[in-house]
C-alpha cells in the first residue's frame, strides 16, 4: 500500500508542478515606477517606487512565494538558494497576493517587509535605468522580465496592449487599474473574449465532449450503413446461386450457343455458291431437334409394362374345346363322321 502511495505521489507531483508553472506564466510585469513624488502613497503616508503585476489570464493565481530581483547577476549560472538569496519574495499572508483574472497588485520597493506584505526589499534607484526580474517559486525559472530605462519624476513604464513599453506621463499613470483605458479591450482576440465568458473551462468541456460525441455517432452511421449494404449483397449472392436459377442460366447459354453455330452454318452456306440450301436446312433442323432434346429433361430409362387379360386362359374354353362349334346348315359341305368312342 505504501508502494502505491509512493507510486501516485511521483506520478500527480510533476503534473501539479506542470499546472502551477502554466498559471505562473500569466503573471506578467505591467508598469513600473522609479521616481514616486506625487505618486501613490503606502499605509505610512510613505511615497516610494513601485512595481506592478498583472494577471493576464481570467482565472484566480495567488503570486505568495514567487520572487522579484533588480541584481542581473541572478542570470549566471548557480545554484537555486545562492539565487534565492539575492531576490525578495513576496510573502503570503495577505488577500490581495491572489490575483484574479485580469487583475493588478502593486508592490512597493526599498522598503520594509515589516510595514506590510505588499512591501520589499528589492533596491530601485531614484528615477534611473533599472532591470527588473520575475522568478517562480522555485527560484530557477524566470517568469517576466523588463529593462526599464531612466524617467523622470512620477513617469512610469508601462506595457500596452500590443505587448510592447512606452513612458507614461504622469497623468496616464494608473497603479492597480489597466495603463490605457479601452485599449486592451480593443486588443482582445476571439480567444481571449472566450476565456473571459468561461473563466473555469466547462464550455470549452462541454464543447469538447460535445465534438467527441458527434465523431462517434457519425462512425456508428457509417458502419451501421455499411453493415446493412454488405448484408444485402451476401442475400442476393444467396439468391443468384439458388438450383431454380441455374438451369434457367444452362438454357440461356445453350441457345445461345445454338444460335451461334447456327449463324456460323448460314454464314458458311452463304459463302459457298451453287451448293443446295437443303443442306443446310437439314443441319439447322438437325441442330434445334437437338436442342429440344437438351433441353428436356433426361429419362430414367426404365420401361413400365402393364398386364392385359386376353382370355386365353378361361375355364370355359378349356370346358368347351372338345365339342363341336354350332354351325350353319350347309348341305353341300361334306359331313364328319362320329367318332364311335364317343358315342
Amino acid at each position: 500500500m505504501n508502494n502505491l502511495r509512493l507510486l501516485l505521489v511521483s506520478l500527480l507531483l510533476p503534473a501539479s508542478m506542470t499546472v502551477l508553472g502554466q498559471g505562473a506564466k500569466n503573471i506578467v510585469f505591467s508598469e513600473v515606477l522609479t521616481g514616486n513624488e506625487t505618486s501613490v502613497v503606502d499605509e505610512y503616508g510613505q511615497r516610494q517606487a513601485w512595481i506592478e503585476l498583472e494577471n493576464t489570464s481570467f482565472t484566480t493565481y495567488n503570486v505568495r512565494g514567487m520572487f522579484i530581483t533588480t541584481d542581473r547577476s541572478v542570470l549566471q549560472p548557480m545554484s537555486a538558494p545562492e539565487r534565492i538569496s539575492r531576490m525578495s519574495m513576496i510573502p503570503s499572508g495577505d488577500e490581495r497576493t491572489s490575483l484574479g483574472g485580469r487583475q493588478h497588485l502593486v508592490l512597493f520597493c526599498n522598503s520594509n517587509p515589516a510595514h506590510g506584505k505588499l512591501h520589499l526589499t528589492v533596491p530601485v534607484a531614484d528615477s534611473a535605468a533599472v532591470w527588473v526580474a520575475l522568478y517562480n517559486g522555485n527560484g530557477v525559472e524566470l517568469i517576466d522580465s523588463v529593462s526599464v530605462p531612466a524617467l523622470a519624476a512620477d513617469c512610469s513604464y508601462a506595457r500596452q496592449a500590443d505587448g510592447s513599453w512606452a513612458v507614461m506621463q504622469p497623468d496616464k499613470v494608473t497603479p492597480g487599474i489597466e495603463t490605457v483605458a479601452g485599449n486592451k479591450e480593443k486588443a482582445k482576440t476571439g480567444v481571449d473574449k472566450f476565456k473571459e465568458q468561461d473563466p473555469h473551462g466547462f464550455a470549452m468541456a462541454i464543447m469538447a465532449m460535445g465534438v467527441v460525441f458527434l465523431c462517434l455517432a457519425l462512425l456508428w452511421l457509417f458502419f451501421s450503413l455499411f453493415g446493412m449494404l454488405m448484408r444485402h449483397l451476401d442475400t442476393a449472392k444467396k439468391v443468384v446461386n439458388k438450383q431454380p436459377i441455374k438451369p434457367i442460366t444452362k438454357t440461356v447459354e445453350k441457345t445461345a450457343e445454338v444460335a451461334h453455330k447456327t449463324g456460323n452454318i448460314l454464314q458458311e452456306g452463304f459463302d459457298m455458291r451453287g451448293v443446295d440450301m437443303e443442306v443446310y436446312m437439314a443441319v439447322i433442323g438437325m441442330a434445334l431437334r437437338q436442342y429440344e432434346d437438351d433441353v428436356h429433361d433426361v429419362e430414367s430409362g426404365i420401361i413400365t409394362i402393364k398386364s392385359k387379360d386376353t382370355g386365353w386362359d378361361d375355364e370355359y374354353s378349356k370346358m368347351t374345346h372338345w365339342h363341336d362349334p354350332v354351325r350353319p346348315t350347309d348341305h353341300n359341305a361334306p359331313s364328319i363322321p362320329k367318332n364311335p368312342k364317343l358315342q
